[in-house]
Order: C-alpha cells, then sequence, then structure tokens
C-alpha cells in the first residue's frame, strides 16, 4: 500500500493536483523504513493537467523525478521535472518545467498531519518578463502549508514572487482533496480548488478532479476526470496554442517508481 500511495500521489501531480512529488510520502511505522530514503520516479501521461489547467497544451506529457526523505525528523527534499508547452506559447522560450521544493512533515496529535515547505518552479529561459502584453516571469516561488486528517487534506500556497507570468505576488492556491485507499492496490484521488491571481482576476478560477489510481505491480497507472471554470476567453487564443486548456478532460498517465 506504502508503494501505491507513493505512485498515487505523483500520479496527482502529473495530472491535475499538486505539481511536485513531495506529497508523495506515507504513513508507515518505523520500523517498516530506514531513516533515510532516496525514491526516484519516471512518468508519462496524456496531458500534463496542473491545477486544471493543461501546462502541455493537450498533448503527451513526460516527466522525472527523486525525493529524499529524512523520516525520524520528517524533512524531506525533491526535484521534479516535466515537459510541458505554454511558455513557448505565450511568447517565450523553453519546453521544461523543473520543480524544486523540500519542507518538514508529521504529526500534530489526535490523528492530525502537517506539512510546510517551499517550492520553486523553474522555467529555464522562459524570457516572459520581456515578451510585450505578458511582462511577468514564469519562475514562481510559492510556500505552502497543509493540514491531513487520514486520507483528507486541506492546503494552501502562498506566492511570494510572480506567479506563473499571470499574476503578482500574493496570488494564491487553496486545495483540499481525498486519497481514500479502496483496497491494497486501488486508490480514489477526489480534489478541489481554488486559484487566485493577484492583480489579474480575470484568470482566477476553480479546478476539479476525480480519478483513481491502480498499482499493477511493474507500474502504477491513474485516470482521471478534470475540469475547471476558467474563463474560456483567458484561457484560449494564441497565448494557448489556439486551445481552451481549462476544459473538462480524461487524463491517464503511467507512474514507475524505484
Amino acid at each position: 500500500m506504502k508503494k501505491l500511495i507513493l505512485a498515487s500521489a505523483i500520479a496527482a501531480a502529473f495530472i491535475g493536483n499538486t505539481a511536485q512529488a513531495e506529497d508523495a510520502a506515507a504513513a508507515a511505522p518505523a520500523a517498516e523504513v530506514p531513516d533515510n530514503v532516496v525514491a526516484y520516479n519516471v512518468g508519462v501521461a496524456s496531458e500534463y493537467r496542473y491545477r486544471g489547467i493543461s501546462q502541455s497544451r493537450k498533448d503527451p506529457a513526460f516527466s522525472l523525478g527523486v525525493d529524499y526523505t529524512n523520516n525520524p525528523t520528517g524533512f524531506y527534499a525533491g526535484t521534479w521535472a516535466s515537459t510541458i508547452k505554454w511558455v513557448k506559447d505565450d511568447g517565450g522560450d523553453g519546453n521544461v518545467e523543473w520543480d524544486i521544493y523540500g519542507g518538514k512533515r508529521g504529526e500534530i496529535g489526535g490523528g492530525f498531519t502537517y506539512d510546510v515547505g517551499g517550492l520553486y518552479y523553474y522555467y529555464p529561459s522562459n524570457n516572459l518578463k520581456s515578451v510585450s502584453g505578458v511582462g511577468k516571469s514564469a519562475d514562481t516561488f510559492e510556500l505552502y502549508g497543509q493540514i491531513g486528517y487520514g486520507p483528507a487534506y486541506l492546503k494552501y500556497s502562498h506566492a511570494l514572487t510572480d506567479t506563473f507570468a499571470t499574476g503578482d505576488s500574493g496570488s494564491y492556491y487553496i486545495d483540499a482533496g481525498v486519497n481514500y485507499p479502496i483496497d491494497e492496490t486501488l486508490v480514489l484521488n477526489l480534489h478541489y480548488g481554488h486559484q487566485s491571481f493577484n492583480n489579474n482576476s480575470a484568470f482566477s478560477y476553480n479546478d476539479w478532479k476525480i480519478g483513481l489510481t491502480k498499482d499493477f505491480g511493474i507500474v502504477s497507472g491513474a485516470i482521471a476526470v478534470i475540469g475547471t471554470d476558467a474563463d474560456h476567453a483567458s484561457y484560449s487564443g494564441s497565448a494557448w496554442g489556439n486551445t481552451y486548456v481549462g476544459s473538462t478532460t480524461a487524463v491517464v498517465s503511467l507512474t514507475k517508481t524505484f
């Protein structure tokens, strides 16, 4: 089950919950895991959705990542990268999103858990700050805090920089979800979130996801229906490859963890 929850969180990162695999650690008795754990992951998806919005213009995407966890203290760090297309569609350069993150997780008591940390989204050579009509960098740094209870969680992420070339510092994302183990090989993934862009409210929206993650032994597979109420005019046109990237769709992914 631990391996499945790990793969489930990585798949969720690839198809619309969080953009990084730092959510991937699963609770387990201390005797079952070493003090220091390094986990690798590779994945392919029918498209890369982040917070409900397609980052790959509805085309397939590929990802890889590595995570380190110190179980006695709860400190963790990792990095994750995926192919994207939206930066070039917006007039910039580069076709990769590279996430770098770290934080600490643990138990509060009474069955509650916490997870706090920081996440830097790096888009190499994106150049969007100098693009006419954009004027903001795609590179984004967020601090986040999460409270969990059993399979449910509530998370808040707050940007301290330009936010995905769309909002100013102070933009935020809040989401709630459940990753419920149906059995030893199957997890139900539910999620609802709200993205708010400071000084650019026309681009703010809500998103949701209903999905399943299945452990097939060699790999884990996930399927999810993802949708948003993002404004059609704001999330289509030439800046998005003349495609509405917030439409409701089914996304399929395969993830290998080792």
